[in-house]
């Protein structure tokens, strides 16, 4: 088969796949809250009895995280992780397609309320730090109902289902903003006119933008925007986790503090408060963080790769 015919395959496939995942975010919109929480965990237990990459992550990143568990202890985390890693992937239907008004009522519970209160008197932009917790994707509904907000976006792996995701978190007012030098420079612009935005901070900054810190005791890549952003911005950070209540009971929103030092013009300094933030968000509700995701990928030389060990 010619390269250009290989091409030519390879697009038809991502079309094909776009498609499908289109259809499964539209599908699950349909359902209601409780059967898309019973979906989702029916999901996760397939993750876990099937053998996949997913899994295979989470094993990882759990053993290095949590090592003096015990074999069933670990396996029983790896479960749980996977069942709430399903919910997520329900959740997609609600959080790319639901109206403003039929999600509401899904937020029964806010902590950390005054926190907020107090950022949104200062008259400076805002940082809204949320780690790959409960469910990330609906925080920016949340956040652009209530704020003028511009989020930076990374195009996915499926190219054809950009543009609905794209009309889909800016559904509620935001402008989005490509990850790159152009997009950092409309962010700063917008924090600077006391706007705000929703940063992933444990996403893989790659080898140029950023440095290795501490998380749980292993260096992991940790991005150095957030410092660099409220250096030039002088904008507040504040942590948002919105935590998924048991029994598909909805829910919980919280607002955290953000360590001081992540602004230091120190990288290490600040990505290692950094990381500290992210630590402190998952002991909200451990089983409800991406492990799936290689947080330590591409390690430095001394150390070994646990996702190839």
């Amino acid at each position: 088969m010619s390269n250009k015919s290989v091409k030519k395959h390879k697009i038809k496939e991502q079309v094909w796949a776009g498609r499908l995942l289109k259809s499964l975010i539209i599908l699950f919109s349909w359902m209601p809250y409780r059967l898309t929480q019973w979906v989702g965990a029916g999901i996760g237990r397939l993750l876990f009895w099937l053998p996949n990459s997913n899994k295979r992550i989470v094993q990882a990143n759990l053993a290095a995280v949590y090592p003096n568990l015990s074999p069933p202890e670990q396996q029983q985390k790896v479960k749980k992780t996977l069942i709430e890693l399903g919910k997520v992937t329900a959740e997609l239907g609600a959080a790319w397609c639901w109206p403003y008004q039929r999600l509401t009522p899904l937020l029964k519970e806010v902590k950390g309320q005054a926190l907020l209160d107090k950022a949104n008197t200062q008259n400076k932009g805002i940082i809204f730090l949320a780690p790959h917790m409960g469910n990330w994707e609906l925080i920016g509904p949340i956040v652009s109902a209530q704020h003028t907000a511009t989020f930076l976006y990374r195009p996915p792996n499926v190219p054809s289902v950009e543009s609905f995701m794209v009309h889909a978190r800016a559904r509620f007012g935001a402008t989005l903003a490509p990850t790159n030098i152009r997009g950092v420079r409309i962010l700063i612009k917008a924090l600077k006119n006391q706007e705000a935005t929703v940063i992933l901070p444990d996403q893989d900054p790659g080898e140029s933008g950023g440095v290795y810190a501490p998380f749980y005791g292993r260096p992991a890549r940790t991005m150095t925007l957030v410092s660099k952003l409220i250096q030039k911005t002088d904008c507040i950070a504040l942590f948002i986790v919105l935590e998924r209540l048991p029994n598909a009971q909805g829910f919980c929103l919280h607002y955290l503090p953000a360590n001081p030092k992540i602004a230091s013009t120190n990288e290490q300094e600040a990505t290692t408060a950094l990381n500290q933030g992210i630590e402190q968000c998952i002991q909200i509700a451990p089983e409800q963080y991406l492990w799936g995701y290689k947080r330590y990928r591409k390690p430095p030389k001394s150390m070994i790769d646990i996702y190839k060990s």
